[in-house]
């Protein structure tokens, strides 16, 4: 009987595990596909303009998810009360969380209209801080939308309702895809806007998904039961707390984490205008394929969440389980491909036959071979902190980030990069040990608690 039970178990993981990593993958790397647009018609555009605006991209990228990864305590805490069957704490928890979009995007639109000044003291051209600031002081009116679409993502998700956040970002994707090339090249009879448009077109296609995720949950039947946005206007500050105490270490931990690659960013520019046209292909890349088990790691934290409203720890185990092998199996089958065809990846940003790319090609290769290998342990992390911040455990992965990141990561990239005169691909080797080590401590840090919760549950 018990043989029978535990593969139906299984099966039916699987099963609501799809129905939400699909959609939450999906519009992940429909969201990505933006940036690796704007890469693309940066490098027609022009090495400068790749550098500049890949850097500025790179930057707007760490402050966006930095700021919506804090309002992501939303998803652990529904999913808890959800799988709980606390229907009045669930409308509470998502107004509470549109409220915390607004008081953590305030203070970080103030950051990002004034990083040209910090940003001419990194080492970086005249040139690529004026084509950054272009892009930035544009962006930054994007940031509460895609802080809300956030929020209310994290909202459906725990609800079990994902598949609209996958139709709306796709929409919203390719509106701004269309509008990028319209307004960056000057199509149609509107003129030629170059970063600028880029940037536009970017703003308007979040408020207009922000805006149709929140008119999706005011009119679909179920959604509306939950009555979002009923009393909007009253701020409850315990329940603002507990968003912030589980979801702002997620915020620092994803600050931390873009930091310590936009620290490597920034030395690249120190390396040249090649190097770090060269890093912002490769990073590009690597964004886009990360999407995929990004999507599988919030997946992960509804389902684990879930779970543990339901005081099921086999259930967070067999959820856990499921993320990291189907998150493993994707990078390792991507890892290869990159492996086989870097100089076709190479080639969908730059004209690989052009002479004058020559020197960006040849930096680029071996870091996209480095990424590749690497990609299958950061996928696994990835999976792994799902599972923790389903069990709502974020201080102390925030804590293993700085150890593994900035700890050793930093300190061996630049001694590759600097000290032993490995350059570029000195410093993604760096990156590539701190993912190593970061995956290690979380698997560590899981397996304890999971271990913890077993003997909780025995002993009661």
């Amino acid at each position: 009987m018990n043989m029978i039970r535990v593969p139906s178990r299984i099966q039916s993981e699987v099963q609501e595990f799809l129905k939400l990593a699909i959609p939450l993958a999906s519009a992940q790397v429909a969201q990505s596909a933006t940036g690796f647009a704007d890469t693309i018609m940066m490098g027609r555009m022009g090495a400068e303009i790749l550098a500049g605006g890949g850097l500025a991209a790179i930057i707007y990228l760490s402050i966006m998810a930095t700021t919506s990864s804090m309002v992501m305590g939303v998803s652990p805490l529904i999913a808890e009360a959800f799988g709980a069957g606390q229907k009045t704490r669930t409308q509470q928890l998502a107004r509470q969380g549109l409220w915390l979009s607004l008081i953590v995007t305030i203070p970080m639109m103030i950051v990002t209209g004034s990083l040209d000044r910090w940003m001419i003291h990194t080492g970086q051209t005249e040139t690529t801080v004026r084509l950054a600031n272009t892009y930035l002081d544009i962006m930054l009116w994007g940031l509460f939308p895609a802080v809300g679409f956030a929020a209310l993502r994290a909202t459906v998700s725990a609800l079990s309702q994902a598949r609209p956040v996958m139709i709306i970002v796709i929409v919203g994707t390719a509106f701004n895809i269309v509008g990028n090339y319209i307004l960056g090249f000057g199509e149609f009879g509107f003129p030629e806007m170059g970063l600028a448009g880029l940037a536009l077109s970017s703003v308007l296609a979040l408020w207009g998904m922000f805006l149709a995720l929140a008119l999706y949950i005011f009119l679909h039947p179920k959604l509306r039961d939950y009555r979002v946005f009923q009393e909007l206007h009253r701020i409850r500050p315990k329940i603002l707390w507990e968003l912030a105490w589980v979801g702002v270490p997620i915020g620092l931990f994803s600050g931390l984490e873009m930091g310590f690659f936009m620290v490597t960013t920034f030395w690249m520019g120190t390396l040249g205008t090649a190097a770090l046209a060269a890093h912002q292909i490769v990073f590009q890349t690597i964004v886009v394929i990360f999407m995929v088990p990004l999507g599988i790691s919030f997946a992960t934290t509804v389902r684990v969440g879930q779970w543990l409203g339901k005081q099921d720890i086999l259930g967070i185990q067999q959820a856990t389980w499921v993320s990291l092998i189907m998150t493993v199996l994707f990078m390792s089958g991507v890892s290869i491909a990159v492996l086989l065809f870097p100089k076709q990846v190479i080639g969908i940003y730059l004209d690989v036959q052009n002479p004058e790319n020559a020197a960006i090609i040849s930096l680029a290769i071996p870091l996209l071979i480095i990424a590749a290998i690497a990609q299958v342990l950061d996928g696994f992390q990835k999976a792994v902190y799902g599972s923790l911040q389903g069990l709502q455990d974020t201080q102390i992965p925030m804590v293993l980030n700085v150890l593994g990141y900035w700890g050793v990561g930093l300190s061996a990239g630049y001694l590759l990069g600097f000290h032993l005169g490995l350059g570029s691909t000195g410093l993604w080797i760096g990156q590539s040990i701190a993912i190593a080590v970061v995956a290690m401590l979380f698997a560590g840090r899981l397996l304890k608690l999971i271990a913890q919760r077993k003997q909780l549950n025995s002993g009661s």
